[in-house]
Parts: C-alpha cells; structure tokens; sequence
C-alpha cells in the first residue's frame, strides 16, 4: 500500500504524517509512507487546500487531520477495494 501525505511539512501536516504512521503499523499492513512537499505535485493530485492524505494514488481527504480510527478506516476500505 502507498501512502502519501501531501503538505508542506507544517504542523498538521506533520500531524497527519505521525496519525497515518501509527494507524498503518497498528493495522499491520505493509505500506511505503511518503510526504510529498513541493507545491506543484501536491497541485497535481488536484489538491488546493493541505494537508491531505492519499491512498494508492488517490486522495481521500484534504484540509484537515482525521483521527486516528478515520485514518485506521480509510486505510481498512483502501485495502478492501
């Protein structure tokens, strides 16, 4: 599975990073976690408002840092579909 944070490494974005990396290894799933910085890639992911978390390419939320059980959620659907 492929995660990506997409933001500019401020607070929350790094709060995303640190919320999506604990509910990843809770689950047990194998994952490769990156943190896409540069604006023209986050733009490119349709993205105007950070942070925001992709999942296999696709971006699941935007503009704000979900809790831990909606992150462990999204990754469950993602791995399901």
């Amino acid at each position: 599975m492929k995660i990506e944070i997409l933001g500019t490494g401020c607070p929350k974005c790094n709060l995303l990073e640190e919320t999506t990396r604990k509910a990843a290894d809770k689950l047990g799933v194998q994952y490769e976690l990156g943190h896409i910085k540069d604006l023209n890639k986050i733009m490119s992911y349709g993205v105007m408002m950070t942070p925001a978390l992709a999942i296999n390419g696709k971006v699941v939320v935007v503009g704000k840092v979900p809790s831990e059980a909606e992150i462990t959620t999204l990754l469950t659907n993602a791995m399901a579909g």
